[in-house]
Parts: structure tokens; C-alpha cells; sequence
């Protein structure tokens, strides 16, 4: 589905701009339209990003991307109505490097959702501890693939002992954090908008 504007030429510059602003007093009942979580594609239809709804028109009307789904809303100005996007796609491949997070107890709550890696229960960050797979104390490392997010109840019950020596088993085996993991928030926040699933990978 390509993107569609309804009027006699695309605004560019100072005409966007005005779009905008116009588009404060005219837009439809849903006054976070502009707010709206849009989910970026790179020109191989790969998910990398999600912008707002703002933005998405932005790289629209510039012509660096392209529509590909739309939430159901107009962005109404005087001259022009255009639809706003759910899903854009970059027009030219954008390069996105393999880098890996910071380790750090935010990312490595972010990464496993919340969620203990041996109950499956998903709590708030303030109610969750870090555990390492392998005990420090027989060797263990403090690193992406030995760290789990994990409840208090299953971390006394594990102690000082490996997962097995205790009946417990890891949900998944920890990665590290990379771009593509993020992924995995995109999901979370495509639940929202059920035309996003085609393009992302469960």
C-alpha cells in the first residue's frame, strides 16, 4: 500500500511545516494521532525502528520513505488530508550495525522483558534482582550470556548452585543484547496494532 496524499502537490519545507500546525486545529476526534507508534521498515522490509506517527509523515512528504499500512486517521489542513501511517518503509537500505548494548541491570531486564528466566513471572524492574547462571563463586562472569533477570523467591531457592542441581530450568539461553533484539520490544508495542505482525518475526 503506498502512501497517499489528497491534494494537488506534496508540501514540502515551510508547507509541512505549516501542515502541522494547521493540522492541531483540524485533525480528527483522536487527539494523539500525531502521537500514534509507527513502525519503521528499512527498504528490505526488516523492522528497526518505531517513530512516532510526527515523524513517520515527515519522512513521508520528503520522500524518503514510503507508506505501507495505515492506522485509520486523516491529518486534515486546509488544502490537503492526508493519511497517517502505521507502517512506513525507507526507500533506500539503511546499514544498521550489529553493535551490542551496554551490560548493565537496565538492558538485561530489558532483554528478558521483565521477566524471571526461571518462574516466567514478569514483575516490575524494582521487584526483580539479577542472577548469575553460574555462581560467581564457582566461577561464574558477569556477562551477557551468565545474567538473568530473576524474582527473589527463585533466586534463594537457587543460592550459591547451578540451575540443574536445584530442578530449575532457564526459560531461554541468555544472548547479548543487540540491535536486533530489539525486535523484541517492537513486538510488545505491535500488539497494539495488528498490522504490524506481518512485518515482524515471532
Amino acid at each position: 500500500m503506498s502512501g497517499r496524499i489528497e491534494s494537488e502537490a506534496r508540501p514540502t519545507g515551510r508547507q509541512a511545516a505549516g501542515l502541522f500546525a494547521a493540522a492541531a486545529m483540524h485533525r480528527d476526534n483522536n487527539g494523539n494521532a500525531l502521537h500514534a507508534p509507527v513502525l519503521v521498515l528499512n527498504a528490505s522490509y526488516e523492522p528497526i525502528n518505531v517513530c512516532a506517527a510526527r515523524r513517520a509523515l515527515v519522512l513521508v512528504l520528503k520522500g524518503v520513505a514510503m507508506t505501507e499500512e495505515e492506522n485509520g486517521h486523516f491529518l486534515h489542513a486546509a488544502r490537503i488530508a492526508m493519511r497517517v501511517p502505521s507502517v512506513i518503509r525507507l526507500l533506500e537500505y539503511r546499514r544498521i550495525p550489529h553493535q551490542s548494548r551496554a551490560l548493565s541491570r537496565k538492558n538485561i531486564l530489558l532483554r528478558d522483558r521483565n521477566t524471571c528466566q526461571y518462574c516466567a513471572t514478569v514483575l516490575p524492574s524494582g521487584e526483580l534482582t539479577l542472577d548469575h547462571v553460574i555462581p560467581r563463586s564457582r566461577g561464574g562472569s558477569s556477562t551477557w550470556e551468565n545474567l538473568v533477570a530473576c524474582c527473589h523467591p527463585c533466586n534463594r531457592r537457587k543460592g550459591n548452585q547451578f540451575p540443574l542441581e536445584v530442578g530449575m530450568k532457564l526459560m531461554r539461553e541468555p544472548r547479548a543484547f543487540n540491535l536486533h533484539t530489539s525486535r523484541h520490544i517492537m513486538r510488545l508495542m505491535g500488539r497494539s496494532d495488528d498490522k504490524w505482525r506481518k512485518y515482524l518475526f515471532y
